[in-house]
């Protein structure tokens, strides 16, 4: 739920996604008797998984820390009966609702309406890091593929997306805590440092020159990291808390004029003219227990939950990602930490963390857990290991020491949760809409979807507004529109291949950790098998 292979990241590095799109389909959860968590672990009892306590009063689960800080939402109707509209958008999370709002901001006579399994932001919208960055999931590829003057334009979008999101939260009124520090990523060993030069080198190179490389002590008088060797900032992110900025844009899009229904499961999507009882004009369909929706387009914003859709079990891999906040830390080791600048954090390993420090002083951080669950099962609530809660805790001691007088076994941890986000297989976000089918789609956002669902969905508004009739904008032209990838492999394979690769990055920063001077074989060998080159 935080990063991604590059541009902010180094594509040798796992994705963790600071963000990504809400849920439709999640039936696929209630494969196991009482369904289980994001990681793999019981829920308990059947259908949602409330909430739990863990060691020493850790909240575990209940969707995530930020919705547990301003309180579940009202539920919205859910859909009762068949229904018509000029777009149907199946997902409420950022994709669905920043899609929406765009179309009636450009359109205010459109219909418009939203379908969501449980609430708007109840997915990785609502559990990410609140990293509002300008990464970008595949830009490598598409440079490659496309020409760097085509990836460095998107580059470009992505930066202007970062300021895009903070204006319209400031224009419609929407408090959610935003601070632009910045992103601040540090190495911590050898081999890290020589991957956040090269790093460095290639944001220069794609046109990024306000990334700025910094040593050891310009890195910890931003952030007090203990066992800093060097550090890059860059001046295009933002820490957000992302339930804030969910609640605000629902209430935008229903000021709008557009009809949201949760609670409503999406099934399956139908192409114009597939079946009967299309509706005029062989209309497409989204397909619920409750009747369908028919509408000139049908926009699929469901992310990290599209296996759950009829047919989609193989699109997207839903990958696991876990996150803890502490209790507020009081200003003694804010005294020693720094900080001062909001910065969102991260760092150069191949499993890597990332963190923010939230408006009423807490630290959120979070990394992998189990990555992924055989046949692309998504979880209930959030709930998360304690051996991952442990792990993530350990992280947060190695690079702030000082933690260890408020956060251990016995207590100083508030809450812990996990999300899953989209990973295409070949790790590279995509934008699409075929007129013809009256079918669109937007995501694979490999973690950095709060801002690349920004992007996606003036994308989209554009897509369908040339559909009728409308000139191409930039934003179509961008090489992302349109892009086509393969399935990932079936099963036992796709997990098989997930988990070993998780394995791979682990043991190389072992071995890195041990003083390498270079990245690990291990990982660059990881690489090339997973696709992520």
């Amino acid at each position: 739920m935080s990063g991604v292979p590059a541009p902010a990241r180094p594509e040798s590095r796992l994705p963790v996604g600071t963000s990504a799109t809400s849920a439709t389909a999640a039936q696929a959860t209630a494969a196991a008797p009482g369904g289980t968590a994001a990681d793999g672990s019981p829920a308990p009892g059947g259908g949602s998984a409330p909430a739990t306590s863990g060691a020493a009063g850790t909240v575990n689960g209940g969707v995530s820390f930020w919705y547990s800080a301003i309180g579940l939402p009202e539920p919205r109707p859910a859909l009762d009966g068949p229904a018509e509209a000029d777009v149907c958008i199946v997902g409420g999370g950022f994709t669905g609702l920043w899609t929406a709002y765009y179309l009636k901001r450009a359109d205010p006579g459109l219909r418009v309406t939203v379908l969501e399994r449980r609430f708007c932001g109840y997915g990785a919208s609502g559990r990410n890091g609140g990293w509002l960055y300008s990464g970008f999931a595949g830009r490598g590829v598409f440079a490659r593929r496309y020409g760097r003057e085509a990836a460095v334009g998107l580059q470009q979008a992505m930066n202007a997306a970062v300021d895009e999101v903070i204006r319209v939260a400031g224009s419609e009124g929407i408090e959610a805590d935003i601070v632009k520090g910045g992103v601040l990523e540090v190495a911590r060993n050898p081999a890290q440092l020589a991957r956040l030069r090269a790093f460095v080198e290639e944001e220069h190179a794609f046109g990024q020159d306000e990334q700025e490389l910094l040593g050891a002590a310009e890195s910890t008088a931003r952030i007090g990291v203990a066992g800093t060797l060097g550090g890059s900032w860059s001046p295009h992110g933002a820490r957000i808390q992302p339930a804030k900025l969910m609640r605000g844009l629902a209430r935008v899009c229903e000021a709008l004029g557009v009809v949201i229904h949760e609670d409503t499961p999406v099934t399956a999507i139908m192409p114009a003219g597939s079946g009967s009882g299309t509706g005029r004009g062989g209309r497409a369909r989204a397909l619920t227990p409750y009747g369908a929706v028919s509408a000139r387009f049908v926009l699929r914003a469901t992310e990290g939950f599209t296996a759950g859709l009829r047919g989609e079990r193989r699109t997207w891999l839903p990958m696991n990602s876990s996150m803890i906040v502490t209790e507020p830390l009081p200003p003694a080791f804010w005294a020693e930490a720094g900080w001062a600048g909001r910065e969102t954090l991260g760092d150069m390993a191949h499993a890597y963390m990332y963190a923010q420090r939230t408006a009423d002083d807490r630290i959120a951080l979070g990394g992998r857990g189990v990555p992924y669950r055989f046949g692309s099962r998504v979880d209930h609530d959030g709930a998360t290991r304690q051996r991952t809660v442990d792990q993530l805790r350990e992280i947060l001691l190695r690079f702030f020491p000082a933690a260890g007088a408020y956060v251990g076994p016995r207590g100083g941890l508030a809450h812990a949760w996990s999300g899953v986000l989209g990973v295409p297989r070949d790790w590279c976000s995509t934008v699409e809409l075929d007129p013809a089918s009256g079918l669109g789609w937007a995501g694979g956002y490999v973690g950095s979807g709060v801002t690349t669902t920004n992007l996606a969905a003036r994308t989209l508004r554009d897509l369908v507004l040339r559909a009728d009739g409308a000139d191409a904008s930039e934003l179509t032209a961008l090489p992302w529109v349109g892009h086509a990838v393969r399935r990932w492999e079936p099963e036992p394979l796709r997990w098989i291949g997930v988990h070993g690769m998780y394995a791979a990055y682990h043991a190389a920063d072992r071995q890195e950790s041990g003083g390498r001077a270079d990245t690990s074989p291990i990982a660059r060998a990881a690489d090339v098998v997973s696709g992520r080159h």
